[in-house]
């Protein structure tokens, strides 16, 4: 606003460094399709808007990056694959609309792990490569939204959108040490994504801080003609999200399920705990029921729904697809019409469990990932990875959210001794993203130092 610096110069030395993390050993692999041409478009507009002072929202001139599970005008729908996206889109998805109409600077579509099969991010096929987490570039930045949370690590960009079916906006952001949040299913349009399950997966976006993603949400969240889950969603609010201090709500915590994790993790996890009851909040015990019966219930059905939409690649395709995702809908292929409906009877109770719960706490709080990113091998550059205990572990606190539909955001709160981000996640009930982002500003507050991550850019140079 001040005019020291320009949406066009932004975006100069944006192009420049993705030139530069392209190039650099091992390369970023963040933004998997970019065109200078069109940032330089987009940003010359908003330089425009600018200097006769008729912005068009908060987000103008903004740099953005969107998952290439999203349809992004004129890129590749390649969703993570060598097959899919064959010529470039000529339709925008709606999230990808509403931030252009918003005034910002779409940078290219981010990598993701193939077809979003997986939580590593680990995608070793031509077009995608690895991408590398910005604190530690020989660990992974966790899936399948890889390149938005990496982008946004590295200073690329501030904001990024994912999609979340199994924790895939949170499990990225949380590695790469950044904020992530999932809303309620339905909240945000997924319309013009590809719809790898449509009972799992929510759209989010994955920012530097809590302030950041309280504006994109604000901006994205309400209603599409175009994608009837949303259409009967209350206004989005972000009502006393600048509240001093956290008096009169309430926290629930259940134990058990909260110490499945990590030594390090926990040790942080219980202090940032401490400090939300410091600031006037209450910490309430609660029992999630059943949380093993709705693991299983959950990967039933985010599989289930996959291999179904996925059929005809899998017969057609089947040699072109990463080893991890042949073997994952392989798997899914085992599971009966029965094994389905009863996964889906079992969500009914859970959220019947849940909306009890919530009549009782405002939010549940737990940590994000039980564990840091993981190492990369030289195995899995060229023939990706598998490990299934790893992805079971790495799901264990996201997979309620997919399963019932409430939203959840994480934020870093710290780093392990190895210097790898830790992260928190808060739970809410369906449509009250605002009391997340209420306590993400306090949680932010307790995380009394951000390092800077190894790789990293400063776009306003």
């Amino acid at each position: 606003r001040s005019g020291k610096l320009t949406p066009s110069q932004v975006a100069k030395n944006i192009i420049a460094m993705l030139e530069d993390c392209d190039k650099s050993t091992p390369p970023l692999r963040a933004i998997v399709q970019w065109d200078q041409e069109q940032i330089m478009l987009m940003a010359e507009a908003s330089t425009v808007r600018y200097r006769n002072k008729c912005t068009l929202s908060y987000l103008d001139g903004i740099p953005v990056c969107l998952k290439e599970e999203f349809k992004v005008v004129p890129y590749h729908h390649r969703v993570g694959t060598v097959y899919l996206g064959t010529e470039p889109e000529t339709e925008d998805a709606t999230v990808a609309k509403k931030l252009r109409e918003a005034g910002a600077i779409i940078i290219g579509v981010s990598n993701m792990h193939e077809l979003g099969t997986g939580t590593t991010g680990c995608n070793p096929n031509r077009y995608h490569k690895i991408p590398r987490n910005p604190y530690k570039p020989n660990h992974f930045t966790g899936g399948s939204s890889s390149g938005s949370a990496a982008a946004v690590a590295a200073g690329l960009c501030p904001v990024a959108i994912g999609t979340d079916g199994g924790g895939s906006v949170r499990i990225p952001a949380s590695f790469c040490g950044v904020v992530g949040l999932k809303g309620t299913f339905g909240r945000i349009s997924s319309h013009g994504s590809l719809p790898l399950s449509y009972s799992t997966v929510s759209v989010g976006p994955i920012c530097t801080s809590v302030a950041d993603a309280a504006i994109v949400y604000s901006i994205l969240a309400e209603p599409d003609p175009l994608y009837p889950y949303g259409l009967k969603q209350p206004k989005a609010t972000l009502s006393d999200m600048c509240a001093p201090d956290l008096k009169g709500l309430k926290l629930g915590v259940d134990w058990t399920f909260f110490k499945a994790c990590d030594a390090e993790v926990l040790s942080i996890c219980e202090k940032a705990v401490e400090h939300l009851q410091s600031l006037g909040a209450s910490v309430v015990e609660v029992s999630l029921p059943e949380m093993e019966e709705a693991r299983v219930a959950h990967v039933i059905c985010i599989l289930s729904e996959m291999r179904d939409f996925l059929q005809p690649d899998f017969n057609k395709h089947f040699q072109e697809m990463n080893l991890e995702t042949r073997a994952n809908l392989a798997l899914a292929s085992q599971f009966t019409a029965l094994d389905y409906i009863t996964a889906n009877r079992q969500r009914t109770r859970s959220m019947r469990f849940l909306r009890e719960i919530f009549t009782t706490v405002n939010c549940i709080l737990t940590p994000a990932v039980a564990n840091t990113a993981p190492r990369i091998y030289e195995s899995d550059l060229l023939t990706g990875s598998s490990d299934l205990s790893f992805t079971v572990r790495s799901m264990r606190f996201m997979q309620l959210g997919n399963f019932t539909g409430i939203p959840g955001l994480v934020v870093p709160i710290g780093y392990s001794t190895a210097g790898l981000p830790i992260s928190f996640q808060v739970m809410a009930k369906w449509w009250d993203e605002a009391v997340l982002l209420r306590i993400g500003l306090k949680l932010e507050q307790f995380r009394y130092q951000t390092k800077k991550p190894s790789i990293y850019y400063d776009i306003l140079a």
